[in-house]
């Protein structure tokens, strides 16, 4: 990722309108700021979510708030808390998805 020909500003989370993404269970409300080849998303997750689809693209996250698990498609899993990243390339590695218990906060960057 190369931050180039970005301008300086700034994101009020606030003032953007959610997506609202229905998981297997639960839902995903993703505030989303483009700049460019770069997308910031806040995203909220419902308790009892679980992601509806697998995903290869890289991700760079941020726990917030709450807790998640990451778990991959061979059945693997790694636990994420409140003050923790997590990062994958695009397209490397096994496919992954989020599965969240009690809810959760997060920040990602792709």
């Amino acid at each position: 990722m190369k931050l180039e020909n970005l301008s300086i500003g700034t994101v009020d989370w606030s003032r953007t309108v959610a997506e609202i993404q229905p998981g297997e269970t639960g839902t995903a409300a993703a505030h989303t700021c483009n700049l460019g080849n770069i997308t910031l998303r806040l995203v909220i997750y419902s308790g009892a979510y679980k992601a509806n689809h697998w995903c290869t693209k890289g991700h760079i996250v941020y726990v917030v708030s709450g807790s998640l698990i990451i778990e991959y498609k061979d059945e693997t899993r790694t636990l994420l808390g409140s003050g923790t990243s997590w990062y994958a390339p695009d397209n490397s590695g096994p496919p992954h998805r989020v599965l969240c218990d009690s809810g959760a906060t997060v920040f990602i960057v792709d």
